[in-house]
This record gives structure tokens, C-alpha cells and sequence, in this order.
């Protein structure tokens, strides 16, 4: 009976033992690769969300200059020769006149093709400006082609951070000139003579010069 219960003692104590569990050093040992894994993952996680974050910033940059040039390039593609009433009524503006003397409007033309989904009594014909205003690039619009000083153009901003804006024009002698209609130009189509092709040249302060080459067709 003796050794019996010795036997016994001896299980308890062995099955005591394995029930025990974890050491207090095997604890803090699991809590210190917790948090290793912990702090890891987390700035795995961080440097994840950065990266995400500067591709949809620059993604979005990339979409507002691909948007500018588009509107560059559909303006003067469908541009149109026919000239405007000044808003005072004393005379007429060109349909495309531009004079690169660094002031914020850039150039203003008449365009056509604007389409009209919902039917308003309205032309399909536009009248169009650009204009540098503290490193925005503005589009502005007017609903009338003939419009007054009370109406208001629409104003979007199509682009910031931009430096500057040039604009050559090509006449029909293949030169290149700075301003349009060209200095020193006089015959009788002045207000509405064309340039054969337009040169834009965007500054931007983070992707410098982009030049982009319109055909004016017609």
C-alpha cells in the first residue's frame, strides 16, 4: 500500500508539473515577439498607406495636367473665325487674340463645338479665355459670344502651381510669331485670321517645361 501511494504521489506531482503552464520569463518573452511583430507590422502598414497616398497624388497631378493640355488642344483645334463684340459695344475683339506681355489673361478665341445636351437657346459657338492668376491656370467661358460687362464668364481652375504660360503661334509664311494676329498685321481678314498651327508651353514648379504642338485646321 505504501508504494502505491508513493506511485500516486509522484503521478500527481508530474501532472501538477505539466499543468503549470508557461514560466514568467517564457511570457515576457512571447509579449516582447509580440510586440516586435507588432511594431513591424505596423510600420510596414504606415509606409503601405505613405506610398498609397503619394500615388494618388501624383496620379492626380498627372490627371489635371493631361486635363489642361486636353483643353488646350480642343480649343484651338476647333477654333473658329469669327470675332466678338467688345463688351462696351465700341468695336470688335479678334477671334483669337493673344499677346504674351505677362499679364494674367494669356490668349481669348472664339470656338466651336460646344455641345448642348439639354437643347438651351443658346450657339454651339464659344467664346473661350486663359489667364494666369497666382500659379492657377484658369479657363473661363462665357454663355453669350457677344456679352456685356454684367456677364460674368464661368471660371474653373484647371491647373496650379504653374510658372508660366507661353504661347507662338505659326502664320501662313511658316513663321513663327509671339502674338496674334502678328505684329504689324493689317489686311483686311485681321479679325479673323487663323494661325496653320499653336505652341504651348507649360512651366510647372515640380515637372518644369511641357510643350505641346496644336494643328489649327482649316
Amino acid at each position: 500500500m505504501f508504494v502505491v501511494r508513493s506511485q500516486q504521489r509522484s503521478a500527481s506531482s508530474g501532472a501538477s508539473a505539466r499543468i503549470r503552464g508557461f514560466t514568467l520569463l517564457e511570457v515576457l518573452v512571447a509579449v516582447a515577439i509580440f510586440v516586435i511583430v507588432g511594431v513591424l507590422a505596423l510600420t510596414g502598414y504606415n509606409e503601405l498607406s505613405k506610398q498609397s497616398e503619394r500615388i494618388e497624388v501624383s496620379a492626380t497631378r498627372i490627371r489635371a495636367v493631361q486635363s489642361a493640355m486636353t483643353h488646350f488642344n480642343q480649343d484651338f483645334a476647333t477654333l473658329e473665325p469669327r470675332p466678338v463684340r467688345q463688351p462696351m459695344g465700341e468695336g470688335l475683339f479678334q477671334a483669337l487674340r493673344a499677346v504674351n506681355s505677362g499679364d494674367d489673361e494669356i490668349v481669348e478665341l472664339t470656338r466651336s463645338g460646344w455641345s448642348n445636351p439639354a437643347g438651351a437657346p443658346r450657339p454651339t459657338l464659344q467664346r473661350v479665355a486663359y489667364r494666369l492668376q497666382d500659379k492657377k491656370l484658369r479657363r473661363d467661358y462665357w454663355v453669350s459670344l457677344d456679352h456685356t460687362t454684367t456677364d460674368d464668364p464661368v471660371s474653373v481652375v484647371l491647373l496650379d502651381r504653374v510658372k508660366s504660360v507661353k504661347l507662338r503661334f505659326m502664320a501662313s509664311n511658316h513663321t513663327w510669331q509671339d502674338q496674334w494676329p502678328p505684329l504689324g498685321y493689317s489686311a483686311p481678314d485681321i479679325m479673323s485670321v487663323r494661325p496653320m498651327a499653336i505652341e504651348i508651353t507649360l512651366e510647372l514648379e515640380d515637372w518644369g517645361k511641357l510643350i505641346r504642338l496644336v494643328e489649327v485646321p482649316g
